[in-house]
């Protein structure tokens, strides 16, 4: 799309305020903070949720669902669950008008304020969608059964059990299930039939959709089956409660730079 589109009149988005608009068919969320307007994606990388509804803080608007920030000004994604940025927009202000131009992919700054001359070019800077994928690992595919070591040979008990599955990785994160807080439940129950245990496991996802989530479960049951003492694994997959990052440990945080 290369032409600019009236969406709001300066003095319909309070400074600091927000609104949903459409563009071109395209559900755009409209910021308006400190004078200059901004416009993202209305959309949650983590999960595909809508962010207008979430909470606005300076230039951070955070996912009502499971709280992922992006800055509003680069569509940037600033803290976890979120990993890839959302589309910014270009925005330009004419005569008391807002106008948004739909860009084809993520990029840097694109705000404009409310009231700058006519002429004043938007600026562009940061880094792209397509940069971003370059050098940001892919999702790894299922590779072979993951090995827990020594583990395997220890005493079976249900703080063994979390101590294996710290061996599974979120292949987006690099962040191990246990710290991320997805691990709800373990149990063991002698097996129905022949020696050994059955073991069962309350695991959640970062969300509903989380397209890593056949690969984590893979993993967990081999890493667990790998115990010579465990006859079979059972993953239940649970979504309440909802995963939040409050249910990460301090090492997941440090990892991941949270503060």
């Amino acid at each position: 799309m290369d032409e600019f589109i009236r969406v709001a009149a300066v003095t319909d988005v309070a400074d600091p305020g927000k609104e949903l608009i459409e563009v071109d068919g395209e559900m755009v969320a409209l910021f308006h903070v400190g004078g200059t307007f901004y416009a993202i994606d209305d959309v949650c990388t983590h999960d595909g949720g809508p962010l207008v509804d979430g909470e606005l803080t300076d230039h951070a608007i955070a996912c009502p669902r499971h709280g992922a920030k992006f800055d509003i000004r680069s569509g940037a994604a600033l803290s976890m669950p979120a990993v890839r940025p959302t589309r910014a927009h270009e925005v330009k202000v004419e005569d008391g008008n807002v106008f948004v131009r739909l860009r084809q992919q993520a990029a840097g700054p694109v705000g404009q304020p409310a009231a700058p001359p006519a002429a004043t070019p938007v600026s562009h800077s940061g880094t792209s969608r397509q940069e971003t994928a370059a050098s940001s690992p892919a999702p790894a595919e299922p590779g072979p059964p993951v090995e827990a070591g020594g583990l395997a040979a220890q005493t079976l008990s249900e703080s063994l059990i979390r101590e294996m599955l710290k061996e599974v990785k979120d292949p987006e994160l690099f962040v191990n299930i246990v710290d991320l807080g997805l691990i709800y439940n373990v149990s063991l129950a002698a097996a129905a039939e022949g020696d050994g245990q059955q073991v069962s496991i309350d695991m959640t996802m970062t969300s509903p959709a989380c397209p890593a989530g056949p690969q984590l479960i893979a993993d967990t049951k081999r890493v667990v089956s790998s115990h010579n003492d465990v006859s079979g694994v059972e993953v239940r997959i649970v979504m309440d409660p909802p995963w939040t990052p409050d249910r990460m440990t301090d090492d997941a945080r440090d990892q991941l730079g949270i503060f």
